[in-house]
């Protein structure tokens, strides 16, 4: 049975595709809730999706939390980047002079059997001054122990550490595991 990946996002595809390479995308418009809580944003796209299409399931939730904003915005980030901007991003943790940052990824995975499993991925690091352009918050996401924002790295050298390949490799792991047992 095929895994599909509910995202019209291309980047968000390629990045998960290059850990588990037997993903195929669906392109279908689920509505996201808004909720602190990730994983009742990715619990309910995963419910909203099987009302779409049959099969198994993943989505996702990437999020930014400031820990000067006490976590926020974390996976109200969309809405922050469209009235703030990066710019705003970083005034805020200038403000703050706190520039503390943590980025999370939810993967949900809806099973054949209507089971929901969460694999999460998360890096710390901080925010810095726009460098470059990018997608979403890349140009103000500088990760631990690295001297280039996500927009300032190749495609390869983010894929290798991010949030979100890390979230898929857990889910990799798992599908692999489920496999080996289903033998």
């Amino acid at each position: 049975m095929a895994l599909y990946f509910i995202t019209g996002n291309q980047n968000k595809l390629a990045e998960v595709r290059s850990v588990v390479s037997e993903i195929e995308q669906l392109d279908i418009d689920l509505p996201e809730v808004q909720e602190i809580d990730p994983h009742f944003i990715v619990k309910a796209k995963l419910e909203a999706a099987k009302a779409h299409h049959q099969g198994e399931f993943i989505v996702e939730d990437t999020s930014l939390y400031l820990q000067c904003l006490n976590g926020l915005p974390g996976p109200l980030i969309k809405w922050f980047l469209i009235a703030i901007q990066n710019q705003g991003l970083y005034n805020i943790a200038k403000a703050y002079n706190n520039f503390n940052a943590e980025v999370r990824t939810i993967i949900g995975h809806a099973g054949a059997d209507g089971a929901i499993e969460f694999f999460e991925g998360s890096l710390a690091g901080t925010i810095v001054e726009p460098r470059e352009t990018g997608f979403g918050w890349d140009p103000v996401f500088l990760p631990e122990g690295h001297d280039q924002t996500f927009a300032e790295m190749s495609k390869d050298e983010k894929n290798k550490i991010s949030m979100r390949s890390i979230a898929a490799r857990k889910l990799k792991q798992h599908l692999d595991d489920q496999r080996n047992t289903a033998r």
